[in-house]
Protein backbone atom coordinates (compact mmCIF):
# COMPACT_ATOMS: atom_id res chain seq x y z
CA UNK A 1 0.00 0.00 0.00
CA UNK A 2 1.26 3.48 -0.80
CA UNK A 3 2.66 5.40 2.32
CA UNK A 4 -0.18 7.89 2.68
CA UNK A 5 -2.67 4.76 3.98
CA UNK A 6 -0.03 4.60 6.77
CA UNK A 7 0.28 8.16 6.87
CA UNK A 8 -3.50 8.31 7.87
CA UNK A 9 -3.32 5.66 10.32
CA UNK A 10 -0.18 7.38 12.10
CA UNK A 11 -2.50 10.88 12.13
CA UNK A 12 -5.47 8.81 13.54
CA UNK A 13 -3.58 8.08 16.67
CA UNK A 14 -1.85 11.16 16.57
CA UNK A 15 -4.81 13.47 16.59
CA UNK A 16 -7.47 11.59 19.07
CA UNK A 17 -4.84 10.07 21.25
CA UNK A 18 -1.35 11.82 21.54
CA UNK A 19 2.05 10.97 20.35
CA UNK A 20 3.43 9.21 23.00
CA UNK A 21 0.52 6.52 22.00
CA UNK A 22 1.46 6.50 18.27
CA UNK A 23 5.26 5.94 19.72
CA UNK A 24 3.94 3.10 21.49
CA UNK A 25 1.87 1.74 18.58
CA UNK A 26 4.99 1.87 16.14
CA UNK A 27 7.22 0.42 19.26
CA UNK A 28 4.53 -2.72 19.52
CA UNK A 29 4.44 -3.25 15.53
CA UNK A 30 8.35 -3.36 15.15
CA UNK A 31 7.51 -0.80 12.47
CA UNK A 32 11.10 0.92 12.20
CA UNK A 33 9.93 3.95 9.66
CA UNK A 34 11.04 7.33 10.93
CA UNK A 35 7.98 9.19 8.38
CA UNK A 36 5.71 7.82 5.48
CA UNK A 37 6.06 9.51 2.37
CA UNK A 38 2.75 9.56 1.38
CA UNK A 39 3.37 8.56 -2.72
CA UNK A 40 5.79 6.61 -2.03
CA UNK A 41 4.78 2.29 -2.19
CA UNK A 42 5.36 0.45 1.42
CA UNK A 43 4.68 -3.53 1.90
CA UNK A 44 1.14 -4.36 2.79
CA UNK A 45 2.46 -6.24 5.92
CA UNK A 46 2.96 -2.44 7.54
CA UNK A 47 -0.38 -1.58 7.21
CA UNK A 48 -1.76 -4.90 8.71
CA UNK A 49 1.28 -4.64 11.56
CA UNK A 50 0.13 -1.06 12.55
CA UNK A 51 -3.84 -1.79 12.71
CA UNK A 52 -3.03 -5.07 14.53
CA UNK A 53 -0.72 -2.85 17.45
CA UNK A 54 -3.03 -0.21 17.54
CA UNK A 55 -6.09 -3.29 18.38
CA UNK A 56 -3.62 -4.35 21.26
CA UNK A 57 -2.72 -1.18 22.40
CA UNK A 58 -5.83 0.33 22.90
CA UNK A 59 -7.43 -3.20 23.27
CA UNK A 60 -10.10 -3.02 20.46
CA UNK A 61 -10.89 -5.61 18.03
CA UNK A 62 -8.87 -5.27 14.53
CA UNK A 63 -12.30 -4.85 12.55
CA UNK A 64 -13.27 -1.16 14.35
CA UNK A 65 -9.76 0.03 13.69
CA UNK A 66 -10.09 -0.54 10.46
CA UNK A 67 -14.09 0.66 10.40
CA UNK A 68 -12.44 3.79 12.27
CA UNK A 69 -9.51 4.11 9.86
CA UNK A 70 -12.18 3.70 6.68
CA UNK A 71 -14.26 6.52 8.25
CA UNK A 72 -11.44 8.60 8.75
CA UNK A 73 -9.67 8.21 5.31
CA UNK A 74 -13.03 9.33 3.84
CA UNK A 75 -13.59 12.37 6.18
CA UNK A 76 -9.64 13.47 6.92
CA UNK A 77 -7.55 12.11 4.22
CA UNK A 78 -9.39 11.60 1.08
CA UNK A 79 -11.40 14.98 1.76
CA UNK A 80 -7.94 17.07 2.56
CA UNK A 81 -6.03 15.13 -0.39
CA UNK A 82 -8.45 14.65 -3.22
CA UNK A 83 -11.30 17.04 -1.96
CA UNK A 84 -12.46 17.84 -6.15
CA UNK A 85 -12.42 14.43 -7.07
CA UNK A 86 -14.96 13.66 -3.84
CA UNK A 87 -17.34 16.29 -5.20
CA UNK A 88 -16.81 15.44 -9.01
CA UNK A 89 -17.96 11.89 -7.78
CA UNK A 90 -21.43 12.88 -6.83
CA UNK A 91 -23.95 15.81 -5.29
CA UNK A 92 -25.52 13.43 -3.10
CA UNK A 93 -24.27 9.61 -1.67
CA UNK A 94 -26.50 7.49 -4.29
CA UNK A 95 -24.50 9.86 -7.31
CA UNK A 96 -21.30 9.03 -5.35
CA UNK A 97 -22.25 5.03 -4.80
CA UNK A 98 -23.46 4.68 -8.37
CA UNK A 99 -19.87 6.29 -9.96
CA UNK A 100 -17.60 4.57 -7.17
CA UNK A 101 -16.33 1.83 -10.08
CA UNK A 102 -14.53 4.37 -11.59
CA UNK A 103 -13.24 6.17 -8.91
CA UNK A 104 -10.02 4.38 -8.32
CA UNK A 105 -9.29 4.90 -12.53
CA UNK A 106 -8.28 8.79 -11.26
CA UNK A 107 -6.93 7.64 -8.24
CA UNK A 108 -4.59 5.46 -10.49
CA UNK A 109 -3.26 8.44 -12.68
CA UNK A 110 -2.08 9.69 -9.13
CA UNK A 111 -0.24 5.99 -7.74
CA UNK A 112 0.68 4.58 -10.86
CA UNK A 113 2.04 1.50 -9.09
CA UNK A 114 -1.18 1.25 -6.73
CA UNK A 115 -2.73 -2.26 -7.01
CA UNK A 116 -6.43 -1.05 -6.36
CA UNK A 117 -9.39 -3.00 -5.28
CA UNK A 118 -12.41 -3.03 -7.99
CA UNK A 119 -15.78 -1.87 -7.09
CA UNK A 120 -19.04 -2.81 -8.83
CA UNK A 121 -22.90 -1.55 -8.18
CA UNK A 122 -25.98 -3.26 -8.39
CA UNK A 123 -29.81 -3.48 -7.43
CA UNK A 124 -30.18 0.52 -7.07
CA UNK A 125 -33.19 1.08 -5.54
CA UNK A 126 -34.50 4.58 -4.25
CA UNK A 127 -32.99 3.98 -0.79
CA UNK A 128 -30.58 1.18 -1.12
CA UNK A 129 -27.77 0.22 -3.37
CA UNK A 130 -25.22 -2.83 -3.04
CA UNK A 131 -21.67 -2.52 -3.59
CA UNK A 132 -19.33 -5.45 -4.82
CA UNK A 133 -15.72 -5.53 -3.32
CA UNK A 134 -12.56 -7.06 -5.04
CA UNK A 135 -9.34 -7.06 -4.07
CA UNK A 136 -6.49 -9.48 -3.79
CA UNK A 137 -5.68 -7.91 -0.20
CA UNK A 138 -7.23 -10.21 2.58
CA UNK A 139 -8.82 -9.02 6.22
CA UNK A 140 -9.90 -5.51 4.54
CA UNK A 141 -14.04 -5.60 4.72
CA UNK A 142 -13.95 -3.73 7.77
CA UNK A 143 -11.81 -1.16 6.33
CA UNK A 144 -14.65 -0.85 3.33
CA UNK A 145 -17.65 -0.93 6.08
CA UNK A 146 -15.96 2.48 7.52
CA UNK A 147 -15.41 4.13 4.33
CA UNK A 148 -18.72 3.43 3.45
CA UNK A 149 -20.01 4.85 6.67
CA UNK A 150 -17.83 8.00 6.03
CA UNK A 151 -19.33 8.49 2.94
CA UNK A 152 -22.95 8.81 4.62
CA UNK A 153 -21.33 11.04 7.07
CA UNK A 154 -19.91 13.07 4.12
CA UNK A 155 -23.14 13.42 2.21
CA UNK A 156 -24.83 13.98 5.46
CA UNK A 157 -26.92 10.64 4.88
CA UNK A 158 -27.21 8.16 7.90
CA UNK A 159 -26.10 4.79 6.29
CA UNK A 160 -26.58 1.12 7.20
CA UNK A 161 -24.73 -1.04 6.18
CA UNK A 162 -25.84 -5.36 5.83
CA UNK A 163 -22.69 -7.47 4.58
CA UNK A 164 -24.54 -9.75 2.20
CA UNK A 165 -21.83 -11.99 1.33
CA UNK A 166 -18.26 -12.56 2.24
CA UNK A 167 -14.78 -13.99 1.00
CA UNK A 168 -14.94 -15.47 4.77
CA UNK A 169 -17.68 -17.34 3.57
CA UNK A 170 -16.99 -18.69 0.68
CA UNK A 171 -17.49 -15.96 -2.12
CA UNK A 172 -14.86 -14.44 -4.38
CA UNK A 173 -15.48 -11.29 -2.95
CA UNK A 174 -17.85 -9.07 -0.10
CA UNK A 175 -20.92 -7.64 -1.35
CA UNK A 176 -22.81 -4.91 1.00
CA UNK A 177 -25.96 -3.38 1.03
CA UNK A 178 -25.73 0.14 1.95
CA UNK A 179 -29.27 1.78 2.73
CA UNK A 180 -30.07 5.47 3.64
Amino acid sequence: MYGIVNKAIEDLVKENFGEEKWDAVKKRSGIDVDFFISNEPYNDDITYKLAGAISEEMNVEVKTVLQLLGEWWILRTTKEKYGGLLQAGGNNLKEFLTNLPVFHNHIMMIYPKLTPPEFKVSDIEEKSIHIHYYSKREGLQEFVRGLLVGLGKMYETPVEIMLLESRDDGSNHEVFKVSW
